[in-house]
């Protein structure tokens, strides 16, 4: 008798990077014979890509898992990813997770599986399901050190994939009919492979395939030089995305200095305006922090007025979250009162400054990436300038790119008409 397929259900929480670690496992799973579905779906076995870059992601994990291994007490629960990597011993607790694997398991955890039972098929079972944009890891780790991040600690100091690595992925995935690809790591601008930095890789991916679109993920102010910004105006011109996400996590030198951030708010306004003078309409989003250690009632009065200044597309706001063994863990804390309040001020800023940006895109044709339909007949995509459009179609839609004219605000981004 022909044994069944097993079926691997998987989820991810966090950043782009774990995103694309996770399309990567379900690739090689789905490679291997299993049958990859999404975690809605009944499964034999249950894995979350966890984060743990703030106090809110470990709850938001516990919660998933906790849920998980309640709904299917006869699955394996499965926490890999970052918390796992940092605290293993808390998530082996839990009530019915089975198996908690570390950063350095992610890659084998298809012969992990095997060992618990879990069986392959010979191949041809559903492919897995996968976003409409493919992500491409080209670095992981980070060797800048700031005080309040988590991150070297989980993932090591700063490491590379070869160009070769890079572009081939990129090749696949363009063969494949990916009309967008994402260059995604934990801090991409350190690209550094025998000589070749981010913008020789960026122009050896540009010249060696036919991907129609490319985005970069987070990249810092010294980042953005001349040599980088030139390739929006020669070889990738109308493939490159006019979008950098700068992050920015406060307007204030002190807190900057305080953070161990590797620039100042002029530094950061400079890269911005250099940014926005080579590539006419460069939308740029952020990331901004509330009540970091030794930010008073002027400090963050300077980050919100420059966070205005900058006229940012969007911005992700977070409260600053301890996190054990970092220095800025021992540092005196805001108290979580105010910690909130100024919260609650940054994202109603957010809230203005996304409206201000979406109302100022009404009328502009731009080519969509259309990615899924969000209620029947309404489908969801997005610009290259990041913004989310909105558009009726009785015809499927997802992975097509189609010049879509925005109209009008909509929640989330823009209501458009298919032109």
């Amino acid at each position: 008798m022909e044994t069944p397929v097993s079926t691997v259900a998987l989820h991810t929480h966090g950043c782009k990077l774990n995103q694309a670690e996770t399309e990567a496992l379900a690739r090689q799973l789905w490679a291997e014979g299993y049958r990859v579905v999404s975690p809605t779906q009944p499964a034999q076995a249950y894995v979350l890509n966890t984060c743990t870059v703030t106090a809110t992601a470990d709850a938001k994990a516990r919660r998933w898992l906790r849920r998980a291994a309640r709904l299917h007490p006869e699955a394996l629960v499965v926490a890999t990813g970052c918390y796992a990597q940092r605290q293993p011993e808390v998530l082996s607790h839990l009530p019915g997770v089975g198996l908690v694997a570390g950063q350095g398991d992610k890659p084998h955890l298809s012969e992990v599986l095997r060992e618990r039972g879990l069986r392959p098929g010979g191949g041809g079972a559903d492919s897995p399901p996968l976003r409409t944009r493919a992500l491409v890891k080209v670095q992981d780790g980070c060797s800048i050190g700031c005080r309040y991040c988590i991150v070297p600690s989980v993932r090591g100091r700063g490491r590379c994939r070869s160009p070769a690595e890079v572009v081939a992925e990129v090749s696949q995935r363009a063969a494949e009919g990916y009309q967008e690809v994402v260059l995604t790591g934990t801090h991409i601008g350190s690209y550094r492979w025998d000589g070749t930095e981010l913008p020789g890789l960026l122009a050896q991916v540009l010249a060696a395939t036919q991907v129609p679109r490319l985005r970069l993920t987070s990249l810092l102010p010294a980042d953005l030089t001349p040599h980088l910004l030139s390739l929006w105006r020669t070889t990738g011109e109308g493939r490159l995305c006019p979008h950098f996400h700068l992050p920015l996590q406060s307007g204030s030198g002190d807190v900057l200095e305080g953070m161990g951030r590797p620039y100042s708010p002029a530094r950061y306004r400079r890269a911005v305006a250099l940014a926005q003078e080579a590539v006419p309409g460069m939308t740029i989003t952020t990331d901004v922090m509330a009540g970091f250690p030794g930010e008073g009632e002027a400090e963050f009065a300077e980050s919100l007025a420059f966070c205005r200044e900058m006229g940012f597309a969007r911005m992700h706001v977070f409260p600053y979250s301890p996190r054990p063994g970092t220095p800025a863990a021992a540092m005196p804390q805001v108290d979580s009162p105010t910690v909130a309040r100024r919260t609650r001020r940054l994202l109603a800023e957010a809230a203005l400054a996304s409206r201000r940006f979406e109302a100022s895109q009404v009328g502009q044709v731009v080519p969509v990436l259309w990615e899924k339909e969000v209620t029947p007949g309404v489908w969801a995509g997005l610009a290259p300038r990041y913004m989310r459009a909105f558009a009726p179609s009785a015809k499927p839609l997802a992975g097509l790119i189609t010049p879509a004219r925005l109209e009008r605000p909509a929640p989330e981004g823009l209501w458009a008409r298919i032109v």
